[in-house]
Parts: C-alpha cells; structure tokens; sequence
C-alpha cells in the first residue's frame, strides 16, 4: 500500500516552492519579453515617442489645471458656506444676547424655556427637524443652573471639540470642519461658535451646518473636470497620433523607397500629392533618384565599356605579340654572332616581351574579375607542398639580390580546401615582393592552421610602409617608391589578382608596415570552403615589431586590409579581430 506524504510533510512543501519558482520565472521571463517588446517599439517607431511624450505631456499639464480648478472650486464653496454661518452666527448672537439679557441670575425659572424657545427660534422655528443646520447653546461655567438646549435634539458634543469650547469660552469666534454621524449618516459639518454675552455672565452659541451639498458640488465639479480632462488628452493625443501620421508616412514611404533603390530597383519613385514641404521632399528626392539613376547607369556604362576595352585590346593583342615573339626568340637565338650592342638589345626585347606577355595575362585575369567570370576550383589541398614550391621558384631571385628565404613551417600536412593554383600565384607575388624590397634582408614564411582556417605571413625586413600605405599596396598599379627600380619586371597587378583571388576564397589578405621595421602580409583562408572567418591563426604584427604608444591597445598602428566579400578589416593589429562591412 502506497501513501502520500502529508500536506505539511517537506517533500510537499519542496514542491510548493519549486511550483512557485518556476510560475515567477515564467513571470519574469513574460515581463521581460514584454518590457523588450515595448522597449523596440519605442526605438523604432516615431509616432509612438511623438504620441506617448505628447498624452505624457498633455495628462501632467491637464491634471494640474484639473487640481487647481477643483481646488478653487472647493475653496469657494467652503468661503460661501463660512461667509453664511458666520452672518447668521452674528445676528443669533445678537438675538440671543437680547433674549437673556432680562435676566441677571442663572437660576431664575424662565431662563430655560427662553433658552429654548431661542434656539428653536435661530434654528428655524421646527424642534423636530432632523437635518440641516444644528443650532446648540451650551453654558459650560453654569454647569447644574442651565442645561445645554439644541435643535433639533441631537448629541452634539462629539462634533464640538475640546479646543473650540475652550476658544468660545474665552470669547472668541471659532470654527472649525468635523465628520460625525447626527442624522443616522455621517456627514462633515462646518461647526462655528461664538460668545454671547449676559447680564450673569456668558453663554455660547455653536451653528453646526452640514457641507453635503458643498461636498456633492465639489465632486461634480471635480467629475466634470477630470472627464473634460480625460476627452482632451485624448483628444490631444489623437491630434498628435493624426499629425505625426501625416509627417511620419512620407517619411517611412522615402525609406522604403531608397531601401529599394540601394538594392538596386533604381526605377523607384515616390508619389507626389500637393504643393506643400512633403511634397517638396518627394519631387526633391525623385529628382535625386533620377540623377543618381542616370549616373549609376552612366558609370555602369563606362565601366563595361572599359572591361571590354581591356578584355578586347587583351585578347587582340596576343595575335600580333606571338609574331612578335616568333621574331623575338629567333633574334635572340642567334644574338652570339650579332654586335654586342645589338645582342644586348635583342636580350632587353626578350625580357621585355616576357613582361608585356605577363601584363597581358594579368589583364585578362583582371577583366575576369570585373566581369564576375572567375571560377573557384576547390579541393582538398597540403599546403606544404605549395609553400615549398614557391620558395624553390623564387630561390634564384633571392640569391641574385641576396635575400635568404626562411620557412617556419609545420613537418606535417596542413590541408585546406582551397583552388591551389590561386594561392600559389598570391604566395609567389607575396614572396617575390618581399623579396624585391628586402632590402638583402632574410624573408620569414609563416604557415599556421587552425581549426577554421589556415594563414601564411611573408614577413620582410625592408624599408617597410608609410602610415596610410597598408591601404594602397592593393591599389592596381599602385608603387611606394615609383623611382625604385624592379628587380623581377612585375606589371603592379600581382597584389590586386592576389586580393581578387583571397576574396574569391571568402578570405583575407591584409598587410602590415612600418618605417624601417619592414612589411608583412598575412593571407588567411577558411579551411573548408564556403565558411565565414572571425579570427585568424597568425598575428597580422609580427612579434618583434616596435608599435608607437605603447602598443595596440594604447593607439598603436592599425591593420586594415581587406577581407571577405569586400569587407575592410579595422582592429587593433594584435591578429584576431572580426569583420566590419563597408
């Protein structure tokens, strides 16, 4: 047989508490969703600031004239009901004060009945009434001679507080506002009292007048202006919801508008209605789409035009430079029995045809960039191999300016899935720079991997860049130092294909300089095809670079290069940072 716990066993109770956790949770997570919800709203939405700062406004502004006027109104409800009590307090006073004063003993026999027959008098003349105003005469320093007399007959004491009984008897006029119950409901009563004077001394006369009607006014009058109020808050936030609607939708339609213009629906345009401002925005932003149209489509133009100037001059000139280069190597095959002069010049033709033929390659290579025809072919690739090959290609070259090639490579495989012939031409256009500004220095190659990505640094030792110069090398054609002469005849396009092909990867290339301290270019690829790279394996700074202020993260140099689908990466030059798109 199975038996529950009891109700106020600790398993029960761990329960309750754990229920109740998760129900405040839950709570908390509404609450948050709702307050993230509305917090959205309010940073996305105009007319809702515009609405809610206006009723905000409007409410804090109405209420106070809604307090001012209800408090005025009160005020003088309370002054008309004072200013009556204290008149006809005076005339009882006086009434009262010629009644007694035939008398010169408290305790002669008809001072009673006049005593009562006056307050009968200065209440109305009906002792039976039950509402109304109160009128009492009370005798307190002729206790046991007189007896205190009100009409109608009620218990009056409790509405007549210690301190006024105390200030009437010492002959002045007081008043004040008490809550009691003397007609079987509780009202507020505005109790005045005054001495009256007689020939045997002194007796008090108290008017206790109720203010219901007083109070009644006061709500009304209160009800009416906070309604009023209320209608025109709304009201005024209608106003506002209706006039910012007006402003806000030409807005929002402009947005939308240059949205779809920057995605390149240039055919938008916005409607025009009227003569006034907004329709001046609208015709002054429809004549800005049409220029800017006109343009783009005009550039455009020109910029197909020249890819195809390129592309056809590229192409029409293979013809006449293979003839020319038929000739060429056939002069320069026999250069051994011309004039020394002449083989020197049939060497200079040689070796310039060999540059004007790598020229025309790297055109081609540029227009197929530009015309969005470069092809990506993948695969599985050890990158050793490839560094090795361009070490040993380039060797001849470093040993002629020498320069010596230092490779800090890993002994095992290092795969990538990457189009090895595009990164051997951006590894042997990197190296081959280094090489020509080293400045007889030694070249460090740097492999590094990764588990999403692969990086190769050339790191030279050279006259380094200039501040600003890091954003040009992959300019085209682009030299620091145009008076410098080549040493390997480059055509100035071998950086901007080896950019093209590092973002053909969805990679990086970026470059670092400084001064005197040398140059070093990172290439930094994903190590499968198609990801997306947040961080690289190699610092972009090389270890041993002296940084101004401090280092990088008191202002030093910055690394900016290129990256992925035409990003520029900006960040401290410390290695890993992200991408920001331009």
């Amino acid at each position: 047989m199975v038996t529950s716990p009891p109700p106020d066993s600790p398993t029960v109770a761990s329960r309750r508490l754990h229920a109740a956790r998760a129900l405040w949770r839950a709570l908390a997570g509404r609450s948050a969703r709702l307050v993230a919800g509305l917090h959205q709203t309010w940073r996305r939405s105009l007319q809702v600031r515009v609405v809610t700062i206006t009723l905000v406004a409007s409410s804090l502004l109405v209420g106070g004239f809604a307090y001012l006027i209800a408090d005025k109104i009160t005020s003088i409800l309370l002054e008309n009901a004072e200013t009556d009590v204290l008149l006809r307090l005076r005339n009882g006073s006086d009434y009262a004060s010629k009644q007694f004063g035939l008398f010169s003993l408290p305790q002669e026999a008809q001072l009673q009945d006049t005593i009562d027959g006056t307050v009968n008098y200065l209440a109305g003349g009906d002792p039976a009434q039950t509402s109304g105003v109160v009128v009492a005469i009370t005798a307190d320093n002729f206790t046991g001679f007189i007896e205190p007399r009100t009409s109608p007959d009620v218990q009056v004491r409790p509405l007549i507080s210690r301190e006024l009984r105390a200030s009437v008897a010492a002959g002045h006029v007081a008043h004040q506002i008490r809550t009691g119950d003397l007609a079987g409901q509780r009202t507020k009563y505005l109790v005045y009292g005054s001495p009256v004077p007689t020939r045997f001394g002194q007796v008090e006369l108290y008017y206790l007048v109720p203010l219901a009607r007083q109070d009644a006014t006061a709500a009304d009058a209160r009800a009416t202006v906070v309604a009023t109020g209320a209608a025109l808050v709304l009201l005024l936030g209608l106003l506002a919801a209706l006039v910012t609607r007006l402003v806000v939708t030409p807005v929002r339609v402009a947005a939308r508008t240059a949205q779809r213009l920057s995605a390149g629906l240039l055919d938008q345009r916005m409607v025009v209605n009227g003569e006034d401002d907004l329709a001046l925005l609208a015709a002054s932003f429809n004549q800005m789409a049409t220029n800017l149209q006109r343009q783009i489509l005009r550039l455009e133009e020109m910029s197909r035009l020249q890819r195809r100037f390129t592309s056809d001059v590229s192409h029409e000139l293979r013809t006449p430079l293979t003839t020319v280069r038929m000739a060429a190597d056939l002069i320069f095959a026999e250069r051994d029995g011309f004039d020394p002069a002449v083989a020197r010049s049939a060497e200079l033709l040689q070796a310039e045809l060999d540059r004007f033929e790598e020229l025309l390659t790297d055109l081609l290579e540029i227009s197929r960039f530009d015309a969005g025809f470069a092809m990506l072919d993948s695969e599985p690739t050890d990158l050793v191999p490839v560094v090795h090959r361009v070490a040993d290609r380039l060797a001849g070259l470093a040993e002629r300016v020498g320069v010596t090639i230092e490779l800090d490579i890993s002994a095992t495989p290092v795969i990538a899935e990457v189009d090895p012939r595009r990164v051997e031409r951006v590894l042997r256009n990197l190296v081959g720079n280094a090489v020509e500004h080293g400045e007889a220095k030694p070249v460090l190659i740097t492999l590094g991997m990764d588990q999403n990505a692969v990086a190769i640094t050339v790191r030279d030792r050279g006259v380094g860049l200039k501040p600003g110069e890091e954003k040009l090398v992959f300019n085209r054609f682009w030299r620091a130092d145009p008076s410098r002469a080549r040493q390997t005849g480059g055509t100035g396009l071998g950086l901007s294909i080896s950019l093209e092909d590092a973002r053909l990867h969805g990679g990086w290339l970026e470059a670092w300089g400084a001064p005197g301290q040398g140059a070093q270019f990172r290439l930094t690829l994903p190590a499968r095809a198609g990801d997306r790279l947040t961080t690289s394996p190699l610092r972009l700074v090389p270890a041993d670079a002296t940084l101004p202020f401090g280092g990088p993260r008191d202002g030093g140099l910055l690394a900016i290069g290129p990256g992925s689908a035409g990003a520029l990466v900006i960040g401290p030059a410390d290695g890993d940072r992200a991408e920001v798109t331009s």
